[in-house]
């Protein structure tokens, strides 16, 4: 064959194959990126002019065995309208449309079909289908349908406070809480290019979504557990109701990766019924929004950090006298009590200041400062959800000695409760602090899926660190926590509780208001789950032993059942 032939042969090919990939491509974005969208148009019968149907992405929930739990999606029904320059006679039509739509105020409707000169009306939205094609059988001049397609959440209150929900501010309907609001960009749909020239189209997808890394439309599937999240729900639900508490949270994550398998706020809402809600407090997700001083839960990073620094061990002693001052302020135990000459095991176990305060003093002030700012306690975790709070720690650079001493033990300083287990998985997981996040991945509408980025991995303390620690909060849960009465026999859990005062607007702090708080983790050398719990001004109890224990043991028990762990020990 002659290098001409061979020329030309090349010059018919390469244009076809060129078109044929075009072809391609542009099939695939017709009916696999775009197909919904030229479906619902293409049904004109319904469709209302000059508007477009809604559309956005979906959240989903993972389940256990891997299969997709829709969060928020969408659903489709009808809007019926009136034409009031078509309406002969108001009081048939209203009699017409209200023996199949219960709910249209006479009043209203009287007033709206009576403009004479106004072409539309809105009288009912999201109508189930059936009910519309009963109203489009009655066949009455002036009255419209039109297809119509709304959010919608599936499982209502189920992860409200993280899965959030779009609201109208003013005439505009925007994402304004939860995962709705962090992955906007992803969910929100455009229709601009769906008209667009083809090669137009093509060449700013090339440029606007590659060149440019511009964020692609897509849809969110979150790490979240539905059972899971359920059942934390109705822990946190009857532990609020039982202490009649002004709040109660909770969180599971995967202490390893920072995997949020559930988070939960009560009390919560629906989001499919936000009108229903009175107090707009109701909708802030205050375990990423607000700060707390959490008290004894953080006593174990203080404990950690004297291991790590080797100035102490479990069994070395000091002199408990009960109290300690330092610029001229003194701490105290919570009882006030003086217990001797006893070792860090027991400081922790019964969980005093003093012991603490040893620590601090042993470690010196900068260096234990230094501690728990690796921990990550200053900043916020970068949660993938709006408004994180800024943990309120200036207290930890004043140079005095008081204020690191009633940080060691959780006062003074105040914390989000996804900053605070963020920082406790370091004492799980081999000393490495984690990124917490709610997303596992992005499926993009082009049909790429992106994974989560888990963040380098710090290593804050030394792995025998974070295995002597669980070894001591091992041993507060076999023999101090109410008095060994919730220790496993075939499961080692490492776990301590807290008990901080709340704070006065007034100055100081309440005498009779404490937040109560609960973390663990389990199996507790190998450990798959850490789960925090919290309620804040429970009634009637002082401990958070008495309140939140329970609690922990049974979404302990579950989660060791549902995912049929094996005994380790």
């Amino acid at each position: 064959m002659s290098d001409k032939l061979t020329f030309r042969i090349r010059l018919i090919t390469v244009p076809i194959f060129l078109f044929a990939i075009i072809i391609v491509i542009k099939l695939y974005l017709v009916q696999v990126v775009n197909g919904e969208t030229y479906s619902a148009r293409a049904d004109r019968q319904y469709a209302r002019p000059y508007t477009s149907l809604f559309d956005r992405g979906s959240i989903f929930f993972t389940a256990k065995d891997g299969s997709l739990i829709a969060a928020a999606g969408l659903k489709n029904g009808y809007m019926v309208s009136i034409n009031p320059t078509k309406i002969t006679d108001r009081e048939a039509v209203y009699s017409g449309l209200s023996k199949y739509i219960s709910g249209i105020d006479y009043t209203d409707f009287m007033a709206k079909s009576s403009k004479a000169k106004d072409p539309f009306e809105e009288v009912a939205d999201r109508v189930e289908s059936d009910v519309a094609k009963s109203i489009e059988k009655l066949d009455i001049p002036g009255v419209d349908i039109y297809k119509e397609r709304w959010r919608y959440y599936p499982g209502g209150n189920t992860g409200s406070h993280m899965v959030g929900f779009l609201s109208y501010k003013g005439d505009k309907l925007g994402a304004y809480y939860g995962l709705e609001s962090y992955y906007d960009e992803v969910l929100s749909r455009t229709t601009e290019n769906t008209y667009a020239n083809f090669f137009t189209e093509l060449l700013h997808g090339i440029k606007d979504n590659v060149l440019n890394k511009k964020s692609l439309e897509g849809d969110i599937v979150l790490s979240v557990e539905p059972t899971v999240q359920g059942y934390l729900e109705d822990v946190i639900e009857s532990t609020n109701t039982r202490w009649s508490s002004s709040q109660t949270g909770g969180i599971v994550m995967d202490p390893n990766t920072g995997e949020i398998y559930a988070m939960a706020l009560t009390p919560s809402f629906d989001p499919n019924n936000t009108r229903e809600v009175e107090d707009l407090e109701t909708f802030s997700n205050n375990m990423v929004e607000s700060v707390y001083e959490m008290g004894s839960i953080i006593k174990p990073l203080t404990v950690a950090a004297g291991l790590d620094a080797g100035v102490i061990t479990p069994g070395s002693t000091y002199n408990d006298k009960g109290f300690a001052t330092f610029d001229k302020a003194t701490i105290y135990n919570f009882d006030r009590k003086a217990y001797g000459t006893i070792d860090m095991q027991t400081a922790l176990s019964k969980s005093l200041n003093v012991g603490m305060a040893h620590i601090v003093e042993r470690i010196g002030r900068d260096r234990f400062t230094d501690y728990m700012k690796s921990f990550g306690i200053t900043e916020k975790t970068g949660i993938d959800l709006p408004y994180e709070g800024s943990p309120l720690t200036d207290n930890l650079d004043t140079g005095r000695m008081i204020e690191p001493v009633t940080a060691s033990f959780g006062q003074g300083i105040a914390l989000t409760p996804i900053s605070t287990l963020s920082a406790l998985s370091a004492l799980a997981n081999g000393g490495y602090r984690v990124h917490p996040h709610l997303a596992k991945s992005i499926n993009y509408k082009i049909g790429v899926t992106k994974q989560t980025e888990l963040g380098d991995k710090v290593q804050i303390i030394k792995p025998e660190t974070s295995e002597e620690i669980t070894r001591m909060l091992v041993n507060v849960v076999d023999e101090a926590l109410l008095g060994g009465e919730i220790k496993h026999d075939h499961y080692a859990i490492a776990a301590k509780t807290g008990t901080a005062q709340i704070p006065s607007p007034q100055g100081g702090y309440y005498d009779d208001r404490y937040l109560h708080s609960f973390f663990g983790y389990f199996p507790a050398y190998k450990p798959r789950f850490i789960v925090f719990l919290y309620t804040v001004y429970p009634k009637g109890v002082d401990y958070a032993s008495h309140t939140l224990t329970s609690p922990f043991n049974n979404m302990t028990d579950f989660l060791i059942s549902y995912y049929n762990i094996p005994p380790d020990r």
